[in-house]
């Protein structure tokens, strides 16, 4: 009901609003956009400044030097000391009209007769040349939120300022404004976007998959040990080690973030490992008659440098990680953290914690009893399962040849299929935010109220789908609105000079992106605009942010750059047609565009009539648009003082023609006297890139094409049949944007990978004493290379999920956890070597035969403690399936494949390696 116009309540919302809100604890700015701003303005009327003989220049050089206040020191006398200032400024439309432009007598022009003004003085005031009153500026922005005139503003967030906190804040303190002052004055405050959304979806989903993973591998273990009290002597690892992991992140200044808490999922499954080899070894030395102490103090002492080292790859391998600078370490070093401190903890716990337990579980003498429930089908499959590794074990030990060709046969067939199975890689993952945002950009020149009506005309096509919306909040609305299809939750359009954007957010969160082609289509069908919706990655909301792919052209003459340009923009139209979701835009523009009229002076003429070319700027500044001469206070506000002309008539290109330029000696001459004056175009900004003049085309492909796809593409079949054909002399052209983050990130996190191979070489090598061994371990890593990328195809025929950065650190991962059990077997061979004597051969069986069960115990309760983090959509899931479908393949692969590589090559190096190790101690004693 309130007919006040929207814009006019910009001063009201700026009292009410911005201090309220700069005061949260976290936010760092309040932007205002779309009201009218009040101006002191000074109307001049040329007649009665030629009339007594002043010229703009005058007036502005008197208006400046009116309004000043400076300090003039201090003065002491007595005890106090007086500051001195000198306070001319002009703070009410009273004072500038009294400001004196000339004090002496006046001779009007063209007569012998004295006049004498303002009493006999001749002074003359701004009064008497202008009208001085407070007025709003014309605007530069309209918004509306469902189709209704409104004032939108948003928040800045300060560097560090926790999101969920500040947000809550944002929301009590907009409940409080929107019940009070905003109510009385009859507004309505609504709240468009709150990012926090999308982030407490994110974490109550990852929460969720922490429960849910926890309970699957709790419900493993019982299926391994059919007893409740070994299984929660290890489910005991989960809960401590989660909460430690807590307490760990906050003493190391770690936020928790969707990406440190799904690490903290991922480790579910893993923080269990340490726990089941040790547990595993205690019962199995308990049941070959130990008493619970004994078993306890000598099974936990058996495996510990096993565990030790199995633990020390796990968290290593993060250590490049940590180091990383570039945009995507933040989120490898969340993960990196998470879970190297759940590791570490659950290696303390699993030689403190579970051998005290074990002692007192194992003690009684039916300790065993409980764990012989039988399940149909399941028993007899694990109990084939283990008879056919153990069988394999002894058949390679005694056929060699056949041992090396089913290793050669294995390592090969992994590596080609690693090498074919590679795809494309990508940068980040986007994220799915319940938010589009789009810009139309119309043709070059578009006013204000073009692009009003232009965009009036899109907000009417898509009203059928937020209609309901303005239904549901305004009840004098229809019922037939209320009853049309709705997708559109929120809906807001800025419009501005030459450009306007929208954005929206969908009634359920998980179907955002349907709404794309609902604004982008018509806003297409305005002839001449290009128009790009796109729905914003978690890492910025600018197009392309994330995926952006920018194709500068460079060179010394700009029109030359636009026409290059302009064949870069028709081939990537072909390329990636913008009808299968692709946005391509060209930044500033296609063409020197922007019309302008040049006002050339004409020198000796302004000789002639005493006028400089900055004086004829000035006037027409003042007489067109209006010019900022200074900036006063009024009612406690800093506004602008603005001279300007008379307003009358309609606007029109022949008026720059006929403004009045006022000479020294009283005459008025129109503009077009002095100058000469032209219609052009020219560019709507310049952009340099290494000093040269450059015009971007930027491409942001759709989600299904991975960047490196389209860079190839684009450097394919764009930019080398250009160079090809030949350049113009001194234009160059360049692929940037995340095109180059791509790059730097990928050399970088290779480089961290073959370190991170190399740091678990040489902690293996202190481990076995040895180089040999751990090269034996390290055969493990292509089998899960290929298992990774197997996962990865697989998660593929389900969802789309290209092979980005994040990703990739499944694989950095996967290299320190996937020797966890090659280590185990040959830890345990060697253990029957050297500390129980037995034959490399009998060592091999007995090493395979008693870690068949902790293996697949462990691997196990990895797999199904990560697998919630795959199978489970919702928000934030888009970050770390694909890393999980990596991991998960390469730990289910590598562990039925590690039974069949390890001890074939064992078969036939062990007697080798362990006579010359004994060659050189016997030498070493002579």
């Amino acid at each position: 009901d309130n007919e006040r116009p929207m814009g006019t309540y910009g001063d009201f919302l700026r009292d009410v609003i911005e201090g309220r809100y700069e005061r949260i604890n976290g936010v760092g700015g309040v932007n205002l956009y779309g009201d009218n701003e009040r101006e002191l303005q000074v109307i001049i009327d040329p007649a009665k400044l030629a009339f007594y003989r002043l010229t703009i220049p005058e007036v502005i050089q008197r208006l400046r030097a009116e309004n000043t206040a400076v300090t003039g020191g201090d003065v002491n006398e007595g005890k106090r000391r007086y500051v001195v200032r000198t306070d001319g400024e002009l703070n009410t439309p009273s004072d500038v009209r009294n400001i004196l432009l000339r004090s002496e007598k006046s001779t009007r022009s063209g007569s012998e007769r004295s006049e004498r003004f303002e009493g006999g003085f001749g002074r003359v005031t701004v009064g008497d040349i202008a009208t001085v009153h407070v007025a709003y500026k014309e605007r530069f922005a309209r918004a509306r939120q469902l189709g209704v005139p409104a004032l939108g503003f948003n928040l800045t967030r300060e560097q560090g300022a926790n999101v969920l906190e500040t947000m809550k804040e944002i929301r009590s303190v907009t409940k409080e404004l929107a019940e009070g002052p905003i109510k009385q004055a009859g507004l309505i405050l609504r709240q468009i976007y709150d990012e926090t959304e999308y982030i407490n979806s994110s974490i109550s989903l990852v929460t969720q998959n922490i429960y849910y993973g926890g309970a699957l591998a709790i419900i493993i273990l019982l299926l391994f040990l059919r007893s409740w009290r070994p299984t929660i002597v290890i489910a005991a690892a989960i809960p401590v080690s989660v909460i430690g992991t807590f307490v760990a992140m906050a003493i190391l200044g770690r936020s928790l973030n969707v990406v440190s808490l799904a690490g903290i999922a991922f480790a579910v499954g893993m923080v269990v490992d340490a726990a089941i080899v040790v547990l595993e070894n205690i019962f199995r030395l308990r049941q070959s008659g130990m008493s619970a102490g004994e078993a306890a103090y000598k099974g936990t002492a058996q495996v510990w440098p096993a565990v030790l080292v199995s633990s020390l790859t796990t968290v290593m391998v993060f250590i490049p990680i940590l180091y990383m600078e570039l945009e995507a370490g933040q989120l490898f070093r969340d993960i990196g953290v998470a879970i190297s401190v759940s590791v570490t903890l659950s290696l303390l716990i699993s030689v403190t914690l579970i051998p005290a337990l074990s002692n007192r579980i194992f003690q009684s003498e039916s300790f065993g009893s409980k764990l012989r429930t039988r399940i149909p089908l399941l028993d007899p499959f694990a109990v084939g399962f283990a008879a056919f590794w153990s069988r394999f074990a002894i058949y390679v030990v005694k056929n060699k040849i056949q041992a090396g060709v089913i290793v050669f046969v294995i390592t090969l067939a992994a590596t080609i299929f690693s090498w074919v199975a590679m795809p494309k890689i990508d940068y980040l993952p986007t994220g799915n935010r319940n938010l589009v945002i789009g810009f139309v950009q119309p043709p070059a020149g578009y006013n204000l109220d073009t692009m009003d009506a232009i965009m009036t005309r899109v907000q009417e096509k898509t009203r059928k789908f937020w209609s309901a919306t303005l239904a549901q909040a305004d009840k004098a609305v229809s019922k037939v609105a209320a009853d049309v299809e709705r997708k559109i939750d929120r809906f807001f359009v800025v419009t501005l000079r030459g450009r306007a954007f929208m954005a929206a957010s969908h009634v359920d969160p998980s179907k955002a992106h349907e709404l794309i082609p609902l604004l982008q289509n018509p806003a297409r069908e305005e002839p001449g605009v290009l128009a790009f919706v796109f729905q914003p990655t978690l890492w910025g909301r600018s197009i392309g942010s994330g995926r952006g792919i920018n194709l500068d052209v460079s060179g010394p003459d700009l029109e030359t750059n636009y026409t290059v340009a302009r064949s870069i923009f028709f081939r990537l139209l072909g390329k990636f047609p913008p009808s299968q979701g692709n946005r391509i835009r060209p930044k500033p523009g296609l063409a020197l565009g922007e019309p302008e009229i040049r006002v050339i002076p004409d020198r000796l003429k302004l000789m002639d009539n005493g006028v400089s070319a900055g004086e004829l700027g000035q006037t027409i500044d003042a007489f067109n648009d209006g010019l900022r001469v200074t900036e006063v206070t009024f009612e406690g506000k800093r506004i602008d003082l603005t001279l300007m002309g008379p307003r009358e008539g309609k606007e029109h290109t022949q008026r720059i023609n006929e403004l009045p330029m006022v000479t020294r000696d009283g005459r008025i001459m129109p503009v077009e006297s002095l100058s000469d004056i032209i219609v052009t175009n020219g560019p709507t900004q310049i952009r340099r890139i290494d000093r040269y003049r450059t015009v971007t085309i930027q491409l942001s492909p759709r989600d299904n094409i991975p960047l490196q796809e389209a860079i190839d593409t684009i450097r394919d079949g764009v930019v080398q049949p250009m160079i090809k054909k030949g350049l113009p002399d001194g234009v160059r052209l360049r692929i940037s944007g995340s095109a180059d983050k791509l790059t730097e990130t990928w050399q970088e996190i290779t480089f961290d990978l073959l370190l991170a191979i190399v740091i678990v070489y040489l902690v293996m090598a202190v481990l076995f004493e040895s180089f040999i061994y751990p090269l034996i371990v390290m055969l493990s890593v292509p089998v899960a290379a290929a298992g990774g990328l197997m996962g990865l195809a697989i998660l593929n025929m389900f969802v789309d999920q290209s092979l980005d950065m994040l990703t990739m650190m499944g694989f950095i991962i996967l290299v320190g956890i996937v020797v966890n059990n090659a280590i185990l077997l040959v830890h345990q061979t060697l253990y029957h070597i050297r500390e129980e004597g037995k034959q490399a051969s009998e060592a091999i069986e007995e090493a395979t035969r008693n870690r068949i069960r902790p293996i697949f115990m462990s691997t196990l309760t990895s797999v199904f403690g990560m697998l919630p983090l795959v199978i489970f959509p919702g928000s934030g899931s888009e970050l770390y399936r694909g890393l999980g479908s990596v991991v998960l393949g390469g730990l289910s692969l590598s562990a039925v494949l590690t039974m069949a590589l390890v001890p074939p090559i064992m078969s036939f190096t062990l007697g080798l390696i362990e006579k010359s190790g004994k060659r050189q101690e016997a030498l070493v004693e002579a």
